[in-house]
């Protein structure tokens, strides 16, 4: 599992499972570190409850300590879920206090605390295996320690095994971005670039859209001769296209006849008249590595400010961590105000940056509600140290660091730890000042706070940790001031992106990020061949029957990949199966037909799409078109749609029962459970090899028995209970269900339980579905959005995919995923039949039973022009070819449903539709 998808919560449910279906209750997990060891515990004690309410019961949990073995005579004798929580050093090292489990101890009745470990027949939870068992060569001590605890069976749980055994899961670093479980990364790099000719200091910190007609502008570091002064000083300023850097540095001969001819906000570069183009993120001359951190920690302060003026209004805190190597760099007694050079530093850049973002902002509501917040953090209270204390001193002070083995380059500093986690929920509070957070590299593995939103690295790098690792403690997703995790579909990655600030720069970053997540996923399939497609098993969408694809099904659907230039010669999947949105998609081979989107997952599956860390000086706040927004037309149109609105859904249940009887009856299919035989004999004549290779046998006779009881026949299900959990019905509707079905249908129950339970409830919950949105009703409420979501909680966007500016859209830019949309836009900017439209902002949605709906566009037309003046659409490029899915198809059939609530209530005409391109937009819209 990738780091920050949860693993912990994971397993502990795996416990919980477990002790339900089967009873076993005894539990040890193993980790490496201390850290981990605190990071766990911690995560049983404020999930304790959750697990109450699921379960009925919560798990007894307690850190195993030589000192204190009456908790380990607790955990063998008392009933319930039983979890004891031990780091390695306490059964592998060679102290005394670890002997202590291997020894008969007076104060423990004469007995080994390792032999009342045994006697329980523990299941142990390993937690990052690859740090306790070695690398498969030879068995690390720890791994051949955990022998003594004969456990009934083992679970790992890794984000990088390196010892491969049956793998019951996979969550890879691919899947955790595509399901959309860990944020999104962003990459600020410095990267020096030499000016031909001119020793002239340059440093591009960034570009701004905005309003007026000097837009856009470049931030830039250039030195300035201040009057009075021998030396001259760096200082940051905004040029325009004309500004002339000689007059603009009083005079420094360095910038002498060099002017700004051009600055690009898409491609994001200022061009100078000697034709040199800067990009941001780029510095003319080499620098200091001081000069390095305080452009470090200007931009971890700047992109601070970003995401943090973004999510105040959502009610998120934004905290900010810096990872140094040598806590003097922070924290000097030998000062008076105790402040090392980086805290110095990072002082009189948040007061700048500060100063000049105020500056910057605009004057509504939502702006001066964050001002007021801003300007009330004093800024000796928004940045505070977690290191070791020295108990003498009281003093802050490196911790030790290990030099050897898997833990390498890290600190089991319990002191750092116990500040770490004491602070952690505490620090996601408004109420508290402290934002940046400075902490020793080697105490990467405490944090893991979910609200760390942007990391700067002011250190040496070194050969012992990976990129992975360096941000795996900022990926997990972020919780607001309630504790409610910030997972919504549709904004989960507009909230969540983790900007690394690093002094590499962002290609070099980027790239070997890329390479080891590359490594990471070595183990994926790649190929298209017959033997990956064969023995998939697809689902009919009519009658649900579950169906293997034969070896030949598998063969031709190769060959229909090869033959329509899908795959290449090596079998990878090419470009146009990549882009097939943009083309009229073959029908499948073989009858594979019908399972065309379930095949079309399989083949997708295959694809490597790395989620590419975007480019964090990019991303920009588009700019509203006031002029546009505030038209006659776009506020009629918005007055029309901008209600908000409850729905319910009013069925009969014996409708619903009766359908799934129906239902089940038809379409519920159950395997018998299958074993094979294979009966083989020994060759006539052996060679060594053969049987090195274990090919010293061949199959004589191969048989398929069927059995009529399953495997698990001795284990008591509540069968009710499980298809009420996981359909969200009551037991008594379930029933009703289950008692209507035929005789022979309730019978396959017998043959295959866990399998009729899971299929029997998806069969019910797509009837459940069906019927919800049959018999879905909208009312409208008075309460509408407010226009202010149109410019509050606004995404900075990536500008570089927006194209030229806009003349009839209500923002400036429009950014867009597709060549449908771009074209669609463009089409849209020069019709003469449209007066103004907008992408309608992810703050409007539509709320649906299967999650909210934020619909693509409002467009107004001329009036005269079309039969239907005011629409909303949809744009899903090529209908027949796209493939919209289950909930999204019914996600637009409730906004259908919506829009035509919202005709009859107010009588007023808004058409709403999917379509693919302007032409049939126009179809629609009906011109006159």
């Amino acid at each position: 599992m990738e780091t920050g998808t949860g693993k912990t919560y994971v397993y502990i449910k795996t416990i919980m499972e477990l002790h339900k279906r089967y009873g076993w209750s005894k539990y040890i997990v193993v980790v490496p570190s201390i850290a981990i060891r605190e990071g766990v515990k911690k995560s049983f004690d404020i999930t304790a409850d959750h697990f109450q309410q699921l379960y009925g019961t919560k798990p007894r949990t307690f850190v195993y300590n030589s000192s204190r073995l009456h908790e380990l005579e607790r955990f063998s004798s008392d009933a319930g879920v039983q979890v004891m929580i031990i780091n390695t050093q306490a059964f592998n090292a060679t102290g005394k206090d670890a002997r202590r489990i291997y020894e008969v101890l007076d104060d423990f009745q004469s007995r080994k605390p390792i032999d009342v470990i045994a006697a329980n027949r523990p299941i142990l939870i390993i937690d990052e295996p690859q740090k306790i068992e070695g690398d498969g060569k030879k068995a690390s001590k720890s791994l051949t320690a955990l022998g003594l605890f004969n456990a009934l069976f083992a679970l790992r749980y890794s984000a990088t095994h390196k010892i491969e055994r049956t793998k019951v899961h996979r969550l890879d670093a691919l899947d955790a971005y595509n399901k959309k479980l860990v944020k999104k990364i962003a990459v600020r790099g410095i990267t020096v670039k030499g000016l031909p000719g001119s020793t002239a200091y340059l440093y591009v910190d960034g570009l701004e859209v905005g309003k007026g007609a000097d837009f856009p502008k470049a931030r830039v570091e250039l030195y300035v001769q201040p009057a009075g002064s021998a030396s001259p000083k760096p200082k940051s300023v905004r040029l325009s296209k004309g500004s002339r850097l000689h007059d603009i540095s009083n005079g420094i001969e360095a910038y002498k006849d060099l002017v700004v001819v051009d600055v690009d906000a898409n491609q994001d570069f200022i061009e100078l008249s000697n034709g040199e183009r800067i990009f941001a993120g780029q510095v003319t001359n080499d620098l200091t590595d001081d000069a390095k951190r305080r452009i470090q920690i200007r931009e971890v302060i700047r992109a601070h400010l970003d995401k943090e003026r973004e999510l105040y209004a959502q009610g998120i805190k934004t905290l900010s961590l810096f990872f140094i190597d040598e806590v003097a760099k922070y924290r000097d007694y030998t000062r008076e105000d105790t402040l090392g050079d980086y805290a110095r530093v990072f002082e009189e850049e948040y007061a700048a940056i500060v100063a000049d973002y105020l500056g910057q902002m605009d004057l509504d509501e939502a702006s001066e509600r964050y001002r007021a917040h801003l300007t009330s953090i004093p800024v000796g209270k928004t940045h505070q140290g977690y290191f070791s204390i020295d108990k003498k001193s009281g003093h802050q002070v490196d911790g030790s660091v290990k030099k050897t083995g898997e833990t390498a380059g890290q600190s089991d500093d319990v002191a750092a730890y116990d500040l770490i986690l004491k602070d952690k929920e505490r620090l996601l509070s408004f109420e508290e000042p402290v934002r940046f957070i400075w902490s020793h590299s080697a105490l990467r593995e405490g944090w893991d706070n979910p609200n760390v939103f942007v990391m700067g690295m002011l250190k040496k790098s070194d050969n012992t940790t990976t990129r992975r690792q360096e941000i795996g403690r900022g990926l997990r997703l972020s919780v607001d001031q309630h504790g409610e995790r910030m997972d919504n579909p549709v904004t989960v990655h507009d909230i969540n992106e983790l900007t690394v600030v690093t002094d590499e720069s962002y290609t070099e970053f980027v790239t070997a990020l890329q390479k080891e997540i590359v490594e990471s996923l070595s183990a994926r399939p790649r190929k298209a061949s017959p033997e990956f497609f064969a023995g998939k098993i697809v689902e009919n969408p009519t009658t649900g029957e579950k169906v293997a694809i034969t070896d030949d099904q598998a063969k031709q659907l190769q060959f229909w990949l090869t033959t329509n230039g899908f795959i290449d010669y090596e079998q990878h999947l090419t470009d146009k199966w990549i882009d097939r949105g943009e083309i009229d998609m073959p029908p499948m081979p073989a009858g594979l037909d019908e399972y065309h989107y379930q095949i079309a997952d399989l083949i997708d599956s295959l694809h490597l799409a790395l989620p590419a860390p975007t480019d964090g000086r990019k991303p920009k706040k588009v700019p509203l078109n006031e002029k546009n927004f505030h038209r006659r037309e776009f506020q009629e149109l918005w007055g029309r749609i901008n209600h908000k609105a409850v729905y319910q859904v009013e069925f009969d249940s014996a409708e619903l029962i009766e359908n799934c009887i129906q239902t089940l009856d038809k379409s519920l299919k159950v395997t018998v459970m299958q074993y094979v035989v294979q009966k083989g004999v020994q060759l006539a004549s052996l060679e060594a090899e053969q049987i090195e290779t274990g090919e010293g046998f061949k199959v004589a006779t191969t048989k398929v028995e069927e059995s009529a009881l399953s495997a698990g026949s001795t284990v008591k299900y509540d069968l009710l209970g499980e298809i009420a959990e996981k359909t969200q019905l009551t037991r008594r509707t379930c029933a009703a269900i289950l008692t209507g079905v035929n005789p022979a249908t309730f019978a396959m129950f017998k043959q295959n339980p866990e399998q009729f339970i899971t299929e029997a409830a998806r069969l019910i919950n797509e009837q459940k579905a069906t019927v919800i949105v049959e018999h879905l009703t909208y009312d409208p409420l008075d309460d509408r959005y407010d226009s202010s979501i149109f410019t509050e909680n606004q995404t900075a966007q990536d500008l570089s995919k927006a194209g030229d500016k806009l003349s009839k859209s209500v923002y400036e830019y429009v950014v867009t995923d597709s060549k449908v949309e771009r074209s669609f836009v463009t089409e849209l900017d020069t019709s003469d039949e449209v007066v103004v439209y907008s992408k309608l902002p992810r703050g409007f949605s539509i709320p649906t039973p299967v999650g909210d709906y934020n619909p693509d566009w409002a467009i107004a037309f001329r009036e005269g022009s079309v039969k239907h003046v005011y629409f909303v659409a949809e744009t899903k490029g090529s209908l027949s070819t796209l493939q919209l899915k289950g909930i999204e198809n019914a996600k637009i059939e409730c906004a259908r449903k919506f829009f035509a609530a919202l005709n009859r209530e107010t009588a007023r005409d808004v058409t709403y539709d999917v379509v693919s391109d302007y032409s049939e937009l126009m179809q629609l819209v009906g011109s006159r």
